[in-house]
C-alpha cells in the first residue's frame, strides 16, 4: 500500500488488484489478532462481528488471489488490453466485494457465525459449530473457494508460464545479438520462478486450515495437535506478507526505489556546490602551496 502512494508512475492495472488484495489481507489480519487477543466463551456481539469481518475479509482475499492470476492470463495469453481490461476491472471488484458481503451478510442474519471452540480456527470466531449445517456454511464462507484456488492458480500461472516459454523460443530466434539474448534469458528465467512460486506458496500457506477442516469433519482429535495449530494460524495471516516479498521485495524497480529511499532517509545531504564562475575561469579549486599534494 505504501509503494503504491508513494510512486504513481508504478500504478498498473496488476498492481491496482494488488492494492485491493492487500487491503483485503490487512482487513482479514485485523480482525484475526483482535479474535486471538480475545478469550471467547460463547457467541458474543464481538464474537460475532470478528467472525463476520474475517469471513469476508478472508473469502475476498481468496478472489483477488484469483483475480490477479485471471488478469495476467488475459493479458499476457489473450492480450486483452484497453477497454476490455477496464471492464475486468468492474467486473473484479463487483465479485470480490460482492459475493464475499452477500455470503457475511446471509451467514450472520441466519446467526451461523459465532463460537467455534477453536476447532476449525486459532483463537477467532467463525462457524457455530452447534449450527446444524455448519459443514455447507463452513464451505460457503471460504473453504469452498479455498478448494478452487488450489485448483485454479497452478493452472493459470502453468498456462502463463508456458505462454512466455514458447515466446522466448520464438524471439531467441531473431537474437544475434549475444547479450540481448542472454538478457531475455534472464528477466525470462525470474519470470518463471515468479509463477511457480505464486500458487506453491499460496498452497503452502493454506493448506493448514484445509488439513484440520478435514480432520474436524472426521471428529479425528489430532486437529488440536499444536504444530497444526500453529501452521494453521501462521498460514492464515501471512498471506499479505507472503505477497509483500513476493510483488514489492522481489521485484527489482520497487527494491531499488525502496533502497534508494531508505538512503536517501539515512544519509546526510551533501553540501550544495559553488556556482560557476561567469567569466569562464577554470572550475578547478585554487590551492595554496601548503594544499599542494606531495610528489
Amino acid at each position: 500500500m505504501a509503494t503504491h502512494a508513494l510512486w504513481p508512475d508504478l500504478r498498473s492495472q496488476a498492481r491496482r488488484l494488488l492494492l485491493f488484495l492487500s487491503l483485503a489481507d490487512l482487513l482479514s489480519a485485523a480482525s484475526y489478532f483482535y479474535g486471538v487477543l480475545q478469550d471467547f466463551k460463547d457467541s458474543s456481539w464481538d464474537c460475532v462481528l470478528q467472525g463476520a469481518l474475517s469471513t469476508f475479509a478472508n473469502t475476498s482475499s481468496f478472489f483477488w488471489t484469483v483475480a490477479i492470476a485471471l488478469y495476467l492470463y488475459l493479458s499476457i495469453v489473450r492480450t486483452a488490453h484497453g477497454s476490455e481490461t477496464g471492464r475486468l476491472l468492474w467486473a473484479f471488484h463487483v465479485i470480490s466485494w460482492g459475493v464475499p458481503l452477500a455470503i457475511t451478510v446471509a451467514a450472520v442474519a441466519l446467526k451461523k457465525i459465532g463460537y467455534d471452540a477453536s476447532d476449525v480456527s486459532v483463537g477467532w470466531c467463525w462457524i457455530n459449530l452447534e449450527a446444524e449445517d455448519r459443514v455447507l456454511w463452513m464451505l460457503l464462507t471460504g473453504k469452498l473457494w479455498e478448494l478452487l484456488a488450489y485448483v485454479t492458480l497452478p493452472v493459470l500461472y502453468l498456462l502463463i508460464r508456458k505462454h512466455i516459454h514458447r515466446a522466448h523460443e520464438e524471439l531467441s530466434e531473431y537474437r544475434p545479438i549475444l547479450s540481448e539474448a542472454h538478457q531475455l534469458q534472464r528477466r525470462t528465467s525470474v519470470a518463471n520462478k515468479k509463477l511457480v512460486l505464486i500458487p506453491l506458496i499460496f498452497i503452502c500457506l493454506r493448506v493448514w486450515s484445509t488439513v484440520r477442516f478435514v480432520l474436524t469433519l472426521c471428529g479425528s482429535p489430532a486437529v488440536r495437535m499444536p504444530v497444526l495449530v500453529v501452521l494453521h494460524g501462521i498460514g492464515n495471516t501471512f498471506q499479505g506478507g507472503a505477497n509483500c516479498i513476493m510483488f514489492v521485495f522481489c521485484t527489482r524497480v520497487v527494491r531499488t526505489r525502496l533502497l534508494s529511499l531508505c538512503c536517501c532517509c539515512c544519509s546526510p545531504q551533501p553540501p550544495e556546490a559553488p556556482a560557476p564562475s561567469k567569466r569562464g575561469e577554470s572550475q578547478r579549486p585554487r590551492r595554496t602551496p601548503n594544499e599542494l599534494p606531495s610528489t
